[in-house]
């Protein structure tokens, strides 16, 4: 009971936090003019600051002050370390730019510091393909490969407002309860405190308008470390000692979870390739460039990719209450994927040149309307 009561009000404290240094952040971006100017292949029309990474990670570090007389702080210290140095180089590629190359190399040794650091990587398939505990030889590799994935393909989707913060908040929410029911205070602590840090930037990136702030390449490797951690720990440690030959797959599972970054990412890095660019290079080819691109407002956007995440989630547990092997939950969640990720991108090209459909799209357009205006206002207020 303790433990819970201390992870609730570390979580109420990170909220605060963020409210409290959000306006704070962004006086200080405009003042220095660290904003995201717009050009041909982004979405806004005006310049956003563009720190919201560091007012989230204030909020993770008050809640992690509040909650660690109950965590296991050595347990997490790598990941979190790791959280602040891609803040870090991530903030630096906001402001003035690195290249994918150097990027690539960071993202890399801040994979390895935390399987290092933590001592625990993706070194057992749980009985996927009849394989059970594979050699760190080939497990490390295999974790970085993952963990790179991880942190591109959350940044990739981060390109319109509320997408990547929102889908993040769930997948935190996911990974908290599912720390708590095996009682691992510290993964949960640190699961619900990311997750309430990312509310109050949430709120503002969808609601507001002068309080429009974007969480940027700061923000969203810092998640992806922080995504590929959790990822590591459900695989790595809760697939051992919870997981049955015949029970859940947790592989399976957590590829559900983030199914719409990376079946996105996987598509649009292999269109790049195949047509001789660098699968770093800018374009408009995303999922939620299809849903704009047919007139759906961010907001509609960002809720339809969140719940199309949330069906191949429910499908793939499914599959899992139907007591379907490890191997066909697997098979299921990819093919669940290809059909709910891959399908509407299509679907939507084509129906981007209709003009009944695109007059349809465009009444999804709620913004400075009605009750949504005035909260918008409330939001500004200290803007005005």
């Amino acid at each position: 009971m303790q433990d819970t009561i201390i992870i609730i009000i570390s979580a109420i404290v990170s909220l605060l936090a963020v409210t409290y240094a959000h306006p704070m952040i962004l006086r200080l971006a405009r003042l220095r003019d660290f904003t995201d100017k717009p050009d041909e292949r982004k979405l806004q029309r005006r310049p956003v600051p563009v720190l919201g990474g560091i007012a989230v990670f204030v909020g993770v570090v008050c809640g992690l002050a509040l909650a660690c007389v109950s965590m296991d702080i050595v347990k997490i210290l790598p990941v979190v370390l790791m959280m602040a140095v891609l803040l870090c180089v991530g903030a630096i590629d906001d402001l003035q730019g690195i290249s994918p190359l150097v990027r690539i190399l960071v993202e890399i040794a801040a994979v390895l510091v935390v399987i290092y650091g933590s001592g625990v990587c993706i070194d057992d398939f749980n009985g996927l393909w009849g394989i059970n505990e594979i050699s760190w030889w080939i497990a490390v590799p295999l974790t970085v490969f993952a963990g790179v994935g991880i942190i591109n393909a959350i940044n990739m989707i981060d390109g319109i407002n509320g997408l990547s913060s929102g889908l993040c908040i769930v997948v935190c929410l996911l990974f908290g309860f599912t720390f708590y029911h095996v009682a691992d205070v510290t993964n949960a602590a640190l699961a619900f405190t990311v997750a309430f840090s990312l509310m109050p930037f949430f709120v503002h990136n969808v609601f507001g308008y002068k309080s429009r702030m974007f969480i940027g390449d700061a923000g969203t490797m810092m998640l992806g470390i922080l995504i590929t951690w959790f990822m590591i720990e459900y695989i790595g440690v809760f697939g051992i000692e919870h997981n049955l030959p015949n029970g859940l797959c947790v592989i399976a599972n957590s590829i559900s979870i983030l199914i719409v970054p990376v079946f996105d990412t996987i598509r649009v890095m292999t269109s790049r390739i195949l047509k001789g660019r660098s699968p770093f290079s800018a374009d408009k080819t995303h999922l939620h460039h299809a849903f704009i691109g047919c007139g759906f407002s961010h907001v509609v956007t960002s809720v339809s990719e969140i719940l199309l995440s949330a069906v191949v989630y429910l499908i793939g547990y499914t599959a899992y209450w139907l007591d379907a092997s490890t191997d066909v939950q697997l098979y299921v969640v990819v093919v669940a994927g290809i059909i709910f990720v891959w399908g509407p991108y299509f679907i939507l090209t084509k129906l981007a040149k209709k003009r009944g459909f695109k007059y349809f799209a465009l009444q999804s357009h709620y913004e400075r309307k009605g009750w949504w205006l005035k909260f918008e206002h409330w939001l500004d207020r200290k803007e005005m």
